[in-house]
């Protein structure tokens, strides 16, 4: 049976959310939104267009949205580009998979413009069969079509998809699309997913997993 794995980026292949987040702070409150730090966090999920719609409704044009979200991710990759690179273990993780044939896929509400500069700036395309961006998706998380988009082009049953994940908002969108989770704790913590019953574990990086044990066929049950 066909196994797969889907890889939300900024979080989960890279432990850059903080500096979208800071990038998104900056950008909102000179806008004028008044956010805290934590207040403009709960808002950095989906797409720029829709984090934007969110904050300021029915204020900005659809150009100018595009807009926004160039210079907002040129200034995040300005700051988070001398600290590019993967979250421990990962790079032996995603090589173990490959080696055993089990594909693999991005499934992100980032642009394109930012899954490249991660991608190329890695050197990692070779490791990844699929990828679903901001611009692939009606609707993105927490609404499954971002990772249901994955596993079709990847051929896999969805129900035979590890999703990876570092966000509340994200496990749901894996739970609405019949598919289990792993949970990467790099912005988050362990209480703020109890809502969700489709975690299979939690960790801090990808050193305490291993290809072989995720994939038994009891980790499916």
């Amino acid at each position: 049976m066909q196994k797969a794995f889907l890889f939300d980026l900024n979080g989960t292949m890279i432990d850059d959310m903080e500096f979208h987040i800071r990038a998104w702070h900056s950008i909102l409150n000179g806008l004028g939104a008044h956010l805290s730090y934590e207040e403009t966090k709960l808002q950095c999920y989906g797409k720029n267009h829709e984090l934007l719609e969110r904050t300021f409704p029915g204020r900005f044009t659809l150009a100018e949205k595009d807009t926004m979200s160039i210079e907002k991710e040129k200034q995040y990759q300005e700051a988070f580009r001398p600290q590019l690179k993967l979250i421990d273990g990962l790079a032996v993780f995603m090589e173990e998979a490959k080696q055993l044939n089990i594909p693999m896929a991005i499934g992100s509400a980032a642009i394109m413009f930012n899954i490249d500069f991660v991608l190329d700036g890695l050197n990692i395309r070779h490791y990844i069969n699929a990828i679903v961006s901001a611009d692939d998706v009606n609707i993105s998380k927490p609404h499954p079509e971002t990772f249901l988009k994955c596993a079709e082009q990847l051929g896999v049953a969805p129900e035979n998809c590890i999703v990876f994940e570092d966000s509340p908002k994200g496990v749901e969108a894996a739970a609405a699309a019949g598919m289990k989770a792993v949970v990467i704790t790099t912005m988050h913590e362990e209480h703020e997913f109890a809502a969700y019953n489709n975690i299979l574990c939690f960790i801090e990086d990808y050193r305490s997993l291993t290809v072989e044990n995720l994939t038994k066929e009891q980790s499916f049950m």
